[in-house]
């Protein structure tokens, strides 16, 4: 009789200042888009898991909004839903900018970590733009300011030395049975994902702070006798003026924006899109507690 191979199972929450490349490292392990990246920070609106295996372990990233001083509910209940992420993890990670340094946003964190005696991993990102003699020197300072378990130095988007800081995680994660079929890579519903690349799009396509102010519901999510999808989402935001914006001159920025996220959809999904996107005025869908609870977001947070 051949020996079992034992098998590893657990929850790592990656925690961080807005933009610090959380969802690209989550996106990395698992191989395919599952929570939505932007140049742009407080990109992520809530709690994701990416879901991957690493040899014999199932490493469930919990990729959480960017930690940052709130100044409106919406953000109040992000930020809650980044420190209520770690209450569930196995591992917790903070990752940090390198390119940006010890700055603010991160030593709250460290602080907070610290209050809360968390031990956590530090990964320092982006190390690709950044001197060797520099990222030492910022190794050093965090590791002086917190309690860190390891440091890794890697850059999510190239890849570099990134296979060490998943082998790591494989290794410290409990012997448990995978919670996860093998190929499943997010427990997101596939409408909302869509819904949340559509949301990518605006912010890579919209001047700085509209983004913000809008939200993209899924309305239709219908599959075809030919495996095609019809769905149709709504954009809302909370101005006339933001509405004319999205749309563009004749249509033109909304075709943008659906033709990019039609695209990006089909080669995730792997079947033909049929994406419409309609632009509705609702002032305070800020203040709505159904959207909040859509995302898993404490309203009164």
């Amino acid at each position: 009789m051949t020996e079992e191979v034992k098998t590893r199972a657990g929850f790592v929450s990656l925690i961080g200042a807005p933009n610090a490349g959380k969802s690209t490292i989550t996106n990395n392990f698992v191989g395919s888009k599952v929570s939505i990246v932007s140049p742009k920070a407080q990109t992520t609106r809530t709690v994701i898991k990416g879901i991957g295996i690493y040899e014999n372990t199932q490493i469930i990233f919990l990729d959480s909004p960017g930690i940052f001083k709130p100044k409106r509910r919406l953000d109040r209940a992000m930020v809650a839903s980044a420190w209520e992420g770690i209450t569930d993890a196995d591992i917790v990670v903070m990752v940090v900018d390198a390119k940006r340094g010890f700055d603010e946003e991160s030593k709250a964190i460290v602080e907070k970590l610290n209050k809360d005696k968390i031990s956590a991993v530090l990964v320092l990102n982006k190390v690709d733009l950044i001197q060797k003699e520099k990222l030492l020197s910022l190794s050093a300072e965090i590791n002086k300011a917190g309690h860190f378990k390891e440091t890794f130095m890697i850059s999510a988007l190239t890849g570099q030395n990134i296979d060490d800081f998943y082998k790591y995680l494989a290794d410290n994660l409990p012997e448990s049975p995978w919670y996860y079929p093998e190929e499943q890579m997010s427990d997101m519903p596939l409408k909302l994902l869509a819904a949340e690349i559509v949301r990518e799009k605006l912010f890579l396509y919209l001047r700085q702070e509209l983004p913000y102010c809008l939200t993209v519901e899924p309305e239709v999510w219908e599959r075809r006798e030919d495996n095609s999808v019809r769905a149709e989402m709504t954009i809302y935001v909370q101005k006339d003026n933001q509405k004319i914006i999205v749309l563009g001159k004749n249509g033109s920025m909304i075709k943008k924006i659906g033709q990019a996220a039609r695209q990006e959809l089909e080669r995730e999904l792997e079947c033909r899109i049929h994406l419409f996107l309609f632009v509705k005025v609702r002032e305070n869908w800020i203040d709505d507690p159904a959207r909040y609870a859509d995302w898993n977001l404490n309203f009164n947070s």
